[in-house]
């Protein structure tokens, strides 16, 4: 499987509530690249409901990947609440949608949704891909072996459970316009 670097700085969120009252402290902010690799900021105890971060994650997404999920939380007691959740698309950062370099830091700014889909704070945040391209690891019969490296990018998905022969499935664009 292919993948991209990516190097993602979580600068800071503004507005963010909890139960319709700003947000105290204790705020963090975990990424999601697919449903097997996150990682997360550490806390921020001075933002208050506009907390700051400054922090730069680096982290692998699958080139099969379409989106990658901000999930803004804050720790209440011994539990982490759901402030709010974003799913960045990929195309706002790569792709032919982007007409920016590969190599292009992206400022962006979403708004965040609570777990009722109502809007709470916005989240900011630079991407740059730092490698395109790189083989994954695949494990086969539990040893972990790279890919074969090619210059171009793979096209397809593994399909299958448990399949790692290298077995491919392949979309089509299909146009549904009325020039189609």
């Amino acid at each position: 499987m292919t993948f991209f670097t990516l190097e993602i700085v979580i600068f800071s969120a503004e507005n963010l509530s909890l139960d319709k009252k700003p947000v105290k402290r204790n705020t963090f902010v975990v990424v999601k690249t697919d449903p097997f690799n996150s990682k997360s900021t550490k806390a921020d105890f001075e933002g208050e409901s506009s907390p700051s971060w400054n922090e730069k994650l680096v982290m692998v997404m699958p080139m099969y990947a379409r989106f990658i999920t901000l999930q803004v939380l804050c720790r209440v007691g011994s539990v982490d609440r759901v402030i709010g959740n974003v799913d960045v698309p990929a195309s706002d950062f790569l792709g032919k949608y982007c007409s920016a370099p590969e190599w292009y830091e992206h400022i962006l700014s979403y708004r965040l949704k609570n777990e009722k889909g109502e809007k709470n704070g916005i989240v900011n945040l630079s991407i740059k891909i730092s490698d395109k391209g790189s083989p994954a690891p695949v494990t086969r019969n539990n040893k972990s072996k790279p890919c074969a490296s090619s210059s171009k990018p793979a096209m397809g998905v593994p399909v299958g459970p448990g399949r790692h022969d290298g077995g491919v499935v392949m979309g089509i664009p299909v146009c549904c316009g009325a020039h189609g």
